[in-house]
């Protein structure tokens, strides 16, 4: 079945199942390999990308629900074209040496990203509330904070 996608901007046409995650389309398909699979059960947040501007889990997603949305993935706001709000975060997350071994750090970008865009100004709870689904098996959850934190600050 040709499936319509929009990704990153650009229109896509892919021929799979309905019900393939749209993971395996974004990283097999479009070759667009930022996005991580890390459970395939929509639990550690590695495969978060935005669809219609919310995170969404993308191992979990079936492409078909994706036809007609807009899909950023990382490499979507890592581009020239990005917003104010994921250049601050990319600049924070750089600043704060948030990475350690950085395989959860797409995932944890959008989700802040998303937070970020919706609120501007979150408390500590709001960001744990949005960071939640995302587990870093490094444990730099501080770092993560502190970097939304000043990304939000860039915001003003």
């Amino acid at each position: 079945m040709s499936i319509t996608l929009n990704v990153n901007g650009a229109e896509h046409q892919v021929d799979t199942t309905p019900d393939t995650p749209l993971l395996w389309v974004i990283r097999d398909y479009l070759e667009m390999t930022g996005t991580k699979f890390g459970c395939g059960m929509a639990m550690c947040g590695a495969c978060t990308v935005h669809m219609d501007g919310q995170p969404i889990r993308s191992c979990s997603t079936p492409v078909q629900l994706a036809a007609g949305k807009k899909i950023t993935t990382i490499e979507g706001v890592s581009s020239s074209a990005a917003s104010p709000v994921s250049r601050a975060v990319q600049q924070a997350w750089d600043d704060g040496q948030v990475v350690q071994c950085g395989y959860c750090q797409s995932g944890q970008i959008m989700s802040a990203i998303a937070l970020l865009e919706k609120n501007p100004k979150p408390t500590d709870a709001d960001i744990d509330s949005a960071m939640s689904g995302n587990i870093c098996r490094c444990n730099t959850y501080q770092r993560i904070r502190g970097a939304i934190k000043e990304a939000s600050k860039q915001l003003v």
